[in-house]
């Protein structure tokens, strides 16, 4: 995480991806939270390709329209939290001495040069030590997870909203905020594995304890899945969206049906054997002290837009042989105020979890 103010104003959240923009404003009342701001834009193609900003001029008119036409209360703050593309960072966990903050503040940078595919000066960095399991307390070690991100992109990002009249108030990869959305209280006793199935990138997070263990971004997207339907069925990528949402892989007795199920199955089934392989290799990597072998993958979380396909749980589970499940994004929150239409339904509310994850550190931050 990349914070760029010590100050505690009013924040929301934006996140912001080759498709879309999405924005969300949390306030707290009593014991929780309640969604006051919401909205989403598409961002015209080419203008984010793979998480880089090509076409900064006119991401910044995007921006100030999101802002500018929220739905429910209108933003009277210019902080923002923002995420950043997870296919443009980079994770690891490194393990050094037990030291001091201080003392882990001088060597981290120091030993992920060893790991990180960059020069040390022309990235930011961030870290977190990692808590180990209470049967190992009292290690003479520490794990450290250490993220990255080119300085080009994080300054390309943050000039833009800049110059929409914006002030980064943090900036944090996209599984952060995932988690925090995800999760109660960010916290989690087994091992899980949370998908964040986009329109255009999908990632990977394995998450245990209190913290991020793994991450990846896998080759695979929504727009795939439409652009196989296309193909197979000989349609319009508009038509062959149509089919997708409306027949899933549950409409399996007419042609249509059939025909859309067969067009993806490919693909996904490919898809569950990339998820596979990222499990295996998370139990052949992981430290036995703060990542235990016996520890299996307890369930498998979807979230994104890609995530309403119907039938994508259940595909899922039967191949990889884990309960797979739709992720709350309402779980720390509560979509609108008691007796109020929510903005916001469930289907809708998993394309938003990564906007809600932010939102929630920002309100967080302002108790």
């Amino acid at each position: 995480m990349f914070k760029f103010l010590n100050l505690q104003p009013e924040v929301f959240g934006i996140d912001l991806n080759d498709s879309s923009i999405k924005v969300i404003k949390l306030e707290k009342k009593g014991t929780q939270f309640f969604m006051v701001s919401h909205n989403e834009l598409k961002v015209k193609s080419g203008v984010i390709k793979g998480g880089v900003i090509t076409d900064q001029e006119s991401l910044v008119k995007i921006i100030q329209a999101a802002c500018g036409s929220v739905k429910g209360k209108k933003l009277a703050t210019k902080y923002v939290m923002l995420s950043l593309p997870e296919e443009r960072s980079f994770s690891q966990i490194i393990r050094l001495p037990n030291m001091k903050h201080q003392e882990l503040v001088k060597a981290v940078p120091f030993e992920a040069e060893n790991y990180i595919p960059l020069s040390i000066d022309k990235v930011y960095l961030d870290f977190e030590v990692i808590t180990p399991h209470k049967e190992v307390a009292g290690n003479s070690h520490l794990d450290v997870l250490v993220n990255v991100m080119p300085k080009y992109i994080v300054d390309s990002y943050v000039a833009c909203f800049k110059a929409a009249d914006l002030v980064p108030y943090a900036l944090e990869i996209e599984s952060q905020s995932v988690v925090r959305a995800l999760t109660k209280h960010g916290e989690s006793q087994k091992p899980m594995v949370l998908i964040d199935f986009g329109g255009d990138s999908t990632s990977l997070i394995i998450f245990s304890g209190d913290a991020l263990r793994f991450t990846a971004s896998v080759p695979f997207s929504s727009k795939q899945l439409t652009a196989a339907i296309a193909d197979e069925l000989k349609i319009k990528f508009g038509k062959a969206e149509e089919l997708k949402t409306k027949n899933g892989l549950v409409d399996k007795k007419s042609k249509e049906g059939k025909e859309t199920a067969k067009a993806m199955i490919r693909l996904l089934t490919d898809f569950a054997d990339k998820i596979k392989k990222y499990i295996s290799f998370y139990h052949g990597h992981s430290s036995h002290d703060y990542f235990p072998s016996d520890d299996n993958i307890e369930k498998i979380v979807l979230c994104g837009g890609g995530a309403n396909l119907k039938g994508l749980p259940e595909f899922l589970s039967q191949i990889l042989n884990v309960p797979v499940e739709l992720g709350n994004p309402f779980l720390n929150i509560i979509p609108c105020d008691k007796g109020l239409k929510c903005p916001i339904t469930h289907e809708s509310a998993l394309s938003f979890t990564t906007a809600i994850g932010l939102a929630l550190r920002g309100a967080r931050e302002n108790m």
